[in-house]
């Protein structure tokens, strides 16, 4: 991530967090959308918990780094944007925002923003959503909306990181094709293993036989790891079986 990147990352604060699994699912939450910086207020069970670092899930860096604060007020003073969670406005006249909204508000305003989540059971109080510039909230079942704090601090961050530039991990995993002369290699195996069985009879139809092969084997586009496996599966079945001799 570059420092602009960072510079414009939201800081997430956990106000009065209950439990310590919470506070290490939510940082294995930001982990994986690229945020870092994780403010606690008052947390309940005071820090450092235990119980946070297995729930991180390798997330400790966040956990190491993350500051502890006397009260919100305290906790968001570097902040100009300060979005509170919420799906009550609790009494309170604010712009209510959807995450999508206040990630697209926390790249392009100036100034550092903060996305501030309530405790587990019962989220923000009133006096905690009135030092906030805007509610952030999710269309939501009205019959069930009841987000746990990771999901909640999951929603926020992913919508962020579509602005931020991460790659996408699945493109990374994907190998090149593999060179003409492998795929060749296995083309000539099979055409080898085969030719023993009379799948190419008649001759009259070998040569379009071949063509169909070659056709179908060169549409997937192989890698050089499965090309690899391909051959060590010819080669296990043809040292499984006589070649019949051709008549």
């Amino acid at each position: 991530m570059s420092a602009s990147t960072e510079l414009k990352a939201p800081v997430i604060v956990l106000v009065r967090p209950q439990l310590g699994e919470n506070i290490g699912k939510a940082a294995r939450a930001m982990l994986n959308f690229g945020l870092t910086e994780l403010r606690l207020v008052t947390p309940r069970d005071g820090w450092p918990n235990p119980s946070a670092g297995p729930a991180a899930a390798g997330a400790d860096d966040v956990l190491a780094r993350a500051e502890v604060f006397e009260t919100l007020a305290d906790a968001v003073s570097d902040c100009a944007n300060v979005y509170a969670t919420t799906v009550r406005k609790r009494g309170v006249t604010k712009p209510v925002v959807t995450p999508e909204h206040a990630a697209h508000e926390v790249h392009t305003a100036p100034g550092r923003s903060a996305y501030v989540f309530g405790p587990e059971r019962s989220g923000l109080e009133t006096e905690d959503v009135a030092l906030a510039r805007a509610i952030l909230t999710v269309p939501i079942n009205p019959e069930f909306a009841s987000l746990n704090l990771a999901q909640a601090v999951i929603l926020c961050a992913y919508e962020w990181s579509k602005g931020a530039g991460l790659s996408q991990p699945t493109l990374e995993e994907i190998l090149p094709p593999a060179p003409q002369e492998e795929l060749e290699g296995m083309i000539g195996q099979f055409e080898t293993l085969l030719a023993p069985t009379k799948y190419f009879y008649p001759e009259s139809r070998a040569g379009a036989t071949r063509r169909t092969l070659r056709n179908m084997l060169t549409k997937p586009g192989w890698n050089s790891l499965e090309i690899r496996t391909m051959r060590g599966v010819l080669s296990a079945l043809g040292g499984n079986r006589k070649p019949r001799p051709i008549e």
